[in-house]
């Protein structure tokens, strides 16, 4: 496992070091750190050497952490597990942009990022998994934290993804395959809770893959779910 801890203040970086290698240490993850004094230093080792957990700072001189977030996430590194440490708690919101993990205000307590460490582990090992799908003329590995959504018209399943993949199965036997971030939408649709943008009456908004329609009495149940899963 390939950690990076990105932070301009040298003292930080290793009270945040000291805490991962005593994760590392008690969970046996056998994890590889790497310091970064800037965003820039990092981009410039970011393609021979990409991380699974990314500790981040904000605040730095030149380009900020959520702006290197957002670059990092531009070249289409889903699984990579952002988590931003801050002396503020104004930055928050700005995490939806990169789907950041979690925030640490500092000073970091350690027990806190201990446990987000573990959480980081854990959404590796989920979102490495992939669903078999086989197409008409392909057989396609698809990563199960790609899909965004799954609908069925008359007898054919359609998966949205980084592309969308049509493929004629029950809409219930595709669901077998998919676990607790995913939730069933009526008869004809099953949407992945982390693309979730904003939910209304009718409709459910998902992160660039436009709206799918909300069925009667399913706003409760969308709610509960996104709640759950943050939780």
């Amino acid at each position: 496992m390939q950690i990076f801890i990105c932070d301009d203040s040298a003292d930080e970086r290793k009270y945040i070091k000291s805490i991962v290698c005593e994760w590392s240490a008690e969970c046996g993850a056998g994890a590889s750190i790497r310091e970064y004094p800037s965003a820039e230093a990092l981009l410039f080792d970011y393609s021979e050497n990409p991380p699974d957990i990314l500790l981040l700072d904000i605040e730095m001189p030149g380009l900020s952490g959520v702006e290197l977030a957002k670059r990092l996430r531009s070249r289409g590194n889903r699984l990579l597990q952002i988590i931003f440490i801050t002396a503020y708690s104004d930055y928050i919101a700005e995490g939806y942009d990169v789907a950041a993990l979690h925030y640490l205000l500092k000073p970091v307590d350690r027990e806190k990022l201990i446990s987000v460490l573990s959480r980081a582990a854990e959404r590796l090992e989920e979102d490495g998994k992939k669903i078999v799908l086989e197409l008409t003329d392909e057989t396609a590995l698809v990563p199960i934290c790609e899909i965004k959504y799954i609908e069925v018209i008359k007898n054919y399943v359609t998966v949205h993804a980084e592309r969308d993949y049509t493929l004629k199965m029950p809409l219930k036997e595709i669901e077998r395959d998919l676990d607790g971030r995913f939730l069933r939408v009526g008869r004809s649709h099953i949407v992945n809770l982390r693309f979730i943008t904003r939910v209304t009456r009718t409709e459910i908004f998902l992160k660039g893959c436009g709206t799918v329609s909300l069925p009667r009495g399913g706003y409760e149940k969308v709610n509960r779910a996104i709640i759950n899963m943050k939780g």
